[in-house]
């Protein structure tokens, strides 16, 4: 391997790790603890989890297996790659903030300021894994998957699929918390469109 390939791939692991990391930091310090929420897989297995009393640590793991599944065969070997290294970042670094514990103070009687903070975490981390080629999970496999077959901005994929999940969620959950909750995945999703964007328009001007 070459000197520049070389550091093309530290800077392509590098990105994809910083992304999982600022993701897992959003999740743990802003989301776990005001019961902001998310649409995609996470909120289709607490769906799951409510009406079939199946747990996430099964039905997560049988979605995001499924959708790396779709992944590997239309986007190809180099995805499921990436996914795996963003995947495997992510639980680490989603890890160590447990053991250091919250380092943000608790916006829990503030749901406007937690649901815009954790737009911003997830719009920025999962863009930058997106950025370079992978997925922190099923949701963004998934999204990548609606985008490549529709022709449409992943922007809009993602709102595809968090809206529907938001929608399936109010026969469950009060519309107070899944409207903030639509709020953090309409300003993820935009945040996400605009930093993979940015990365094409780089790869069209190079």
């Amino acid at each position: 391997m070459t000197t520049n390939a070389r550091r093309n791939a530290l800077r392509h692991y590098g990105t994809l790790l910083l992304g999982v990391a600022i993701l897992a930091f959003g999740l743990y310090n802003v989301h776990s603890r005001t019961a902001i929420t998310e649409g995609g897989v996470l909120g289709m297995t607490l769906l799951i989890q409510h009406w079939f009393h199946i747990t996430p640590g099964i039905s997560g793991l049988i979605l995001d297996i499924t959708c790396y599944i779709f992944g590997f065969r239309l986007l190809g070997k180099a995805f499921l790659k990436n996914a795996l290294v963003a995947s495997v970042g992510f639980s680490a670094c989603y890890n160590i903030y447990e053991w250091f514990g919250y380092v943000l103070p608790d916006l829990s009687p503030y749901p406007l300021a937690a649901c815009l903070l954790g737009g911003l975490f997830v719009g920025v981390g999962v863009g930058l894994v997106v950025r370079e080629g992978g997925a922190s999970g099923g949701d963004d496999a998934l999204a990548l998957i609606i985008a490549k077959v529709s022709g449409c901005r992943i922007a809009i994929a993602y709102l595809a699929t968090d809206l529907t999940v938001l929608l399936l969620s109010l026969s469950y959950i009060p519309w107070q918390r899944i409207a903030y909750s639509l709020i953090t995945v309409t300003l993820s999703s935009f945040l996400i469109d605009k930093i993979q964007t940015f990365r094409v328009s780089r790869r069209e001007t190079a």
